[in-house]
């Protein structure tokens, strides 16, 4: 039997990683599927543990895929703004990047759970929050406060995340969540 093409076998991975996602947002980690997860990508059981090796090293991936798609929307909205501007554009972006879809189930409902409190701390601070932190301090937050500022603002922008992926399309809600987050930036931001 041939074997697939490099493209062929990106293209298998893609569809594994986009059903996988699917799968963990709607059932989570535990009843999510192995069979379910391979059946919906229209491929073998043999081929998720191919391109994955394990469940877990699979959601591992899924979580990584997603600290990405809130990463590179923070990045475009960002580009091209001052440091004040950019913090506060990039956390009301933080903040629909991640109640859009599946990411608010995976990242902060799913991933404390099904990674190691390591793993998952990694993750964020590989991804959002290094860019939030790095935002902090161009918009002029003390050195000597930084991490603590990071770890609170992360911290209420999770949260915010949450209550708000708990009514997706309370348009009220979603309102009054970007207006919270202006109220903790204007308190952050040195005038």
């Amino acid at each position: 039997m041939p074997r697939a093409s490099a493209a062929e076998a990106a293209e298998t991975a893609r569809r594994i990683l986009e059903s996988a996602t699917a799968h963990f947002a709607e059932h989570g980690v535990a009843a999510a599927s192995v069979d379910d997860i391979a059946r919906s990508a229209g491929v073998t059981r043999g081929a998720v543990y191919h391109h994955y090796a394990s469940k877990p090293r699979l959601f591992a991936a899924v979580a990584a895929a997603q600290q990405q798609l809130v990463a590179d929307a923070i990045v475009a909205a960002t580009a091209g703004q001052d440091a004040a501007d950019a913090l506060r554009i990039g956390s009301h972006a933080f903040l629909d990047a991640i109640t859009r879809g599946a990411a608010a189930r995976v990242l902060l409902v799913e991933g404390p759970a099904a990674l190691s409190w390591a793993e998952w701390r990694r993750g964020d601070a590989e991804g959002a929050e290094t860019q939030l932190r790095e935002g902090l301090a161009d918009a002029g937050v003390a050195s000597a406060l930084l991490d603590a500022v990071t770890a609170a603002l992360s911290g209420a922008m999770n949260e915010l995340a949450l209550w708000l992926s708990q009514q997706p399309r309370d348009e009220a809600t979603r309102e009054s969540a970007h207006r919270a987050l202006d109220l903790l930036l204007d308190a952050i931001i040195p005038a």
